[in-house]
């Protein structure tokens, strides 16, 4: 794959952290890497997407209540997310 030199503009405190985090591999491929997975979840959900948009046109408008249904089952994942995992060891 053909590589290309940017400049990049970064958060301090990211990019501080991101050192960090990467230690003594390069931080280009940290970042590289980061880029790859931004891009993937932003082609799954376009997939995704589309998908929906064929069920739709195969079968309809989805109902109201059945949208709402799945606003608060992601509301409820999302929600068990961003608490703090439980250590699963006996301290």
């Amino acid at each position: 794959m053909a590589k290309e030199k940017v400049t990049l503009t970064l958060d301090a405190g990211q990019l501080e952290e991101l050192r960090r985090v990467a230690g003594a591999r390069s931080l280009s491929a940290a970042v590289d890497n980061a880029v790859a997975a931004y891009l993937a979840k932003w082609r799954h959900l376009a997939a995704v997407d589309d998908w929906l948009a064929e069920l739709e046109r195969v079968h309809g408008p989805v109902p109201t209540e059945t949208l709402e249904w799945a606003a608060h089952v992601v509301e409820q994942w999302d929600a068990g997310r961003a608490r703090p995992a439980k250590s699963s060891r006996a301290g």
